[in-house]
């Protein structure tokens, strides 16, 4: 017998990985498919600043209910989901186009351009101009973006057009 392990519960460890792996499961299949409609939702409606209540009644769960489950379904709040898919906009918009920083923060629904500024570099650890410059350095014109130098399968996987 192994030092530390009785004779009585001799799969302890075991037990304890099964009962976080279990955990997890709590959804099932059509709860799980909901989540993932409100999720789209979410990232369609970017521009129109979705509200939680919206996204819950998607789901056809209270708000509080929807949040709980959609952290656990995927790892991040509605918020952050939310959050990330507008910086990964920004980074597109920052990367293919000439236009002001100001009007990237615009047009990805945020207000104030200090607190989306200090947002990006929290989220890239770069400020806006920064990540433009650094994706200039590699990609030196905007017409020819990371697009040129990827399959097309994948371009058109991520929304770019090819002309």
């Amino acid at each position: 017998m192994l030092p530390g392990f009785s004779a009585h519960r001799p799969h302890q460890a075991d037990a304890t990985l099964n009962g976080v792996r279990d955990s997890r499961l709590i959804l099932d299949h059509e709860s799980f498919v909901r989540l993932c409609r409100s999720r789209d939702f979410l990232a369609a409606s970017l521009e129109q600043k979705p509200k939680l209540e919206d996204a819950a009644r998607v789901a056809y769960l209270s708000p509080f209910h929807f949040h709980r489950q959609f952290a656990r379904a995927f790892g991040e709040t509605p918020h952050s989901f939310l959050r990330r898919m507008r910086i990964d906009r920004a980074r597109k918009l920052l990367a293919a186009d000439h236009l002001p920083v100001t009007e990237v923060c615009l047009a990805v629904g945020y207000e104030s351009l200090g607190s989306f500024s200090t947002l990006f570099r929290s989220q890239t650890g770069m400020t806006p101009l920064e990540f433009r410059r650094a994706v200039r350095r590699v990609f030196p014109s905007a017409r020819i973006p990371p697009a040129g130098f990827m399959p097309t399968c994948l371009l058109l996987r991520f929304g770019y057009r090819i002309h």
